[in-house]
């Protein structure tokens, strides 16, 4: 079987294919490669200065004679688009284009008011590159359609849409189960938001996942099967694995079919065979169904826009990879490296901070304040992925960079640090503090959280536990060690979280001897 390079942060590692067995003993193995769409953020769409504004909720307002294809008009180029699209390449490992140009992909449907779409063909702006383990063919611009809705037997167009700045990126066939798709697309995500280029907010529609699916019982590829409409990480795991199961059920009943036969992708029972098409995902059924017979690239009859003109990249300065690359900001990846080297994080806690932007920018922030002290460091981590991340699930994350300054933040480990508040009372004040903003130790002395450490006034919650748990007593004096833990917990309580453990457990110990 062939070998596919899985990326662990920047450096790929080679890891062999699994072929999947079906119930007639054969072995199949899928291909999958990807192409995905991501809208820009750019102030204008891509060819005219049309406001390019995912959030206008108004239809047909956005629009003028260029986006809407009138007769006579001319399109310009969106020089940032582009650039957003060549940083993209360098942050791949990409070769940028020195010679490109734009072309016309001829195809009639509604949402597409010149009856054909501005996009690039043989010469696109990136050609290779990887990510996430995942070799890529080609990275180019091109614009976006408009939105269609659909109602009853009635159809609405919004052009809104039409014209945005769309990146289009297809990866090699390299890809062999869902989870490694999902993890791929995932990373383009984060790399797009890292820099600035798009939101790549999927539920949104400002990236857009398809998928070619081909499964065979050799190293030959299957027939390829497009699935488009997938529009959540979870779609795109669904439909892969529904769409690999369809195709080997299918194989499955081929009739003569030899294990090494390409041939036998094609046969079936009845007359029933993977054909070449195009299928949309059904959410709510869960399936894929057929939409339409897949084209080939020369079904659109593409050819050079003569409106547009030929982009020369090296002979513009700011273009150059060299400068582009000096620019980048830290990758995913690469900040996933740095927090565990740095900080020795497990796997799980640096793919949090890079994936939460806002935890991940909140955490650093409080480094910035401690410094050197390592003990605040792993307590300030502990607390943002255990109770901050938690708060944040609950209420939007404007709560926390509204109401919790990294500053306060840093204090509020310090006073855990130092034993002025137990873990339980910096719980709790960091729960008020989320909420309604404040200083720290002014809400733990008004809310009575700050951990008392005084022995007269902790020896009666001692000396209550002792006579209302007389067998646990018992237990401790038979040599039981845990028995102590439970008595300590119980003055805890008694105190409601302000009382220093150690110093009950060191009553505990002379009271009971």
């Amino acid at each position: 079987m062939a070998t596919v390079k899985k990326q662990n942060s920047n450096k790929a590692k080679q890891e062999k294919v699994q072929p999947r067995p079906a119930s007639n003993g054969m072995e199949y193995k899928a291909t999958i490669g990807l192409e995905v769409h991501a809208e820009l953020k750019t102030t204008t769409k891509m060819f005219c200065n049309s406001r390019n504004d995912s959030e206008e909720r108004r239809p047909n307002v956005n629009v003028c004679p260029i986006c809407m294809g009138h007769p006579g008009t001319l399109p310009v180029i969106n020089r940032e688009a582009v650039r957003h699209v060549l940083r993209l390449g360098v942050a791949v490992g990409g070769q940028c284009a020195d010679f490109t140009e734009f072309d016309r992909k001829n195809y009639f449907y509604p949402d597409i008011p010149k009856g054909y779409q501005i996009s690039q063909y043989e010469h696109p702006l990136v050609k290779g590159g990887i990510l996430a383990g995942v070799a890529l063919t080609r990275i180019h611009l091109e614009e976006d359609t408009g939105r269609s809705t659909h109602k009853g037997t009635h159809s609405l167009i919004d052009f809104n849409r039409a014209g945005v700045p769309l990146m289009e990126l297809v990866t090699e066939p390299v890809i062999h189960d869902a989870s490694q798709a999902v993890a791929f697309a995932k990373e383009l995500q984060l790399l797009l938001q890292y820099l600035s280029a798009g939101d790549a907010n999927m539920e949104k529609g400002e990236m857009r996942v398809e998928a070619n699916i081909s499964v065979s019982p050799s190293d030959a590829l299957g027939t390829k099967v497009e699935v488009k409409n997938l529009n959540s990480f979870k779609a795109v795991e669904r439909a892969i694995e529904y769409e690999i199961e369809r195709q080997i059920a299918i194989l499955e009943k081929a009739e003569g079919t030899d294990k090494g036969s390409a041939e036998g992708t094609e046969r079936s029972e009845g007359g029933e065979k993977v054909v070449q098409e195009t299928r949309g995902w059904d959410e709510n059924k869960g399936i894929t169904f057929s939409q339409r017979l897949k084209e080939d690239s020369h079904d659109y009859r593409y050819f050079p826009d003569p409106d547009l003109p030929k982009l020369f990249v090296s002979q513009i300065p700011e273009f150059s990879p060299d400068i582009l690359k000096k620019e980048l900001p830290e990758l995913p990846w690469q900040k996933r490296e740095r927090l565990i080297k740095e900080f020795g994080f497990k796997e799980d806690v640096s793919n949090m901070y890079v994936s939460n932007t806002s935890l991940g920018k909140f955490f650093e922030d409080v480094v910035s304040y401690v410094k050197e002290e390592k003990a605040i460091i792993k307590l300030s981590s502990n607390y943002i992925v255990s109770d901050l991340a938690g708060m944040i699930k609950i209420e939007p994350v404007l709560a926390l960079q509204r109401n919790i300054s990294a500053e306060s933040f840093a204090e509020l480990m310090r006073m855990v640090e130092d034993g002025a508040v137990s873990s339980r009372g910096a719980k709790d004040t960091l729960k008020i503090m989320f909420q309604i903003g404040g200083n720290p130790r002014t809400i733990a002395e008004s809310k009575n959280l700050l951990q008392k450490n005084d022995e007269a006034t902790l020896l009666s919650a001692v000396e209550k536990v002792i006579a209302s748990h007389v067998l646990v007593v018992s237990d401790y004096k038979k040599g039981k060690v845990e028995a102590l833990q439970y008595l300590v917990g119980q003055a805890m309580k008694e105190t409601r979280g302000a009382g220093n453990p150690e110093v009950l457990r060191q009553l505990f110990q002379k009271k009971l001897g």
